[in-house]
């Protein structure tokens, strides 16, 4: 294995117009590029176009494929509509497969219960995807974490809990390279 950084995209989960996710994103990103220990890049599922699974040319879908294909690992931005993650999400990944393969993913989720009941349906999701998720698992409540439900004020204590994540996912990330 080279000393060369790993690649770890983390993926907006929703599309929904006024949604939080890009506010959640950009904090976690900005945790991680304080870090300097990957490469990391913010990726918007709606700006990939994605047509329902079964529908379409499947030309957008070959460009999610080959961007998540160039990643080492990812984390996910989680948020938590009718107890499950939102459909676009589902979508995503149900867009590729062998690209998600031998990777790594952490997730970071929000809702009134922290997003919880997501993220464990996301990690089922994973699973089949051969993909093994992180331990550790920030949860952001729309309460406390967020001003009237839509400005992101997130408390100073999920910092540590972003950073944790962050390293498990850095960790497994490299360790799986040698499968791909």
């Amino acid at each position: 294995m080279t000393n060369a950084k790993l690649n770890i995209g983390i993926i907006l989960g929703s599309t929904r117009k006024g949604r939080v996710s890009p506010q959640v994103g950009e904090w976690v990103k900005g945790i991680a590029d304080n870090r300097g220990d990957a490469n990391y890049e913010l990726l918007d599922i709606a700006d990939f176009n994605l047509p329902f699974l079964g529908t379409g040319t499947g030309e957008e879908a070959k460009d999610w494929a080959g961007k998540i294909a160039s990643l080492d690992g990812y984390v996910f931005i989680v948020q938590e509509y009718n107890h499950s993650i939102t459909g676009a999400l589902k979508n995503a990944l149900d867009s590729a497969y062998a690209e998600w393969n031998n990777k790594a993913a952490g997730m970071v989720s929000y809702g009134s219960t922290g997003g919880a009941r997501a993220a464990e349906h996301l990690r089922g999701i994973l699973g089949e995807l051969q993909v093994a998720d992180v331990r550790t698992h920030p949860t952001l409540s729309l309460f406390t974490d967020f001003e009237n439900f839509s400005t992101f004020k997130p408390a100073e204590l999920h910092l540590n809990n972003v950073n944790l994540m962050l390293d498990q996912v850095i960790a497994w990330s490299g360790a799986l390279k040698s499968l791909r």
